[in-house]
């Protein structure tokens, strides 16, 4: 895909707010559609690699603490372990959640939909300059007295 190029200081005068919202809302909306085509909302998504990363270990509580703080929605966590559950895909012992076999095949089809996604959006742009990006944005985040350190 061929980008129009502008002059620098055209582009530096850009507001980032601007940008950060277009780019939010694309990349957001791809993976929300991508998740979808499994019947998976992102906060499924986050329960499913949470809870394959550390089999045995989370108990709903304790991810529920470690997911709310990327909630947007005002979500009732307990209302997807529920659905994750009567899909037959977690299960819980002595309080501790783990993925059964459809819940790793379910969990494996949305990552290589998201693996898609992911491909789409970094298309065309080298390592060093998401990284220099990501940089950039991480410096603004702590220049306005938010975190920027990684989740």
């Amino acid at each position: 895909m061929t980008i129009r190029e502008y002059p620098r200081e055209q582009l530096a005068a850009q507001p980032i707010g601007y940008w950060t919202g277009v780019a939010n809302e694309l990349i957001i909306g791809s993976i929300r559609a991508a998740l979808g085509e499994e019947e998976l909302t992102q906060p499924h998504w986050w329960i499913l690699n949470h809870v394959a990363g550390a089999p045995g270990e989370w108990t709903r509580a304790a991810l529920t603490a470690r997911l709310s703080p990327f909630d947007r929605q005002g979500l009732d966590f307990e209302v997807i372990y529920a659905d994750l559950t009567a899909r037959g895909w977690v299960t819980q012992a002595d309080g501790r959640l783990a993925l059964t076999e459809a819940g790793e095949a379910g969990r494996r089809r949305a990552a290589a939909r998201s693996q898609k996604v992911h491909q789409r959006t970094h298309g065309g742009i080298e390592t060093d300059e998401y990284v220099a990006g990501l940089n950039v944005l991480r410096r603004m985040i702590s220049n306005l007295g938010g975190n920027s350190d990684l989740p």
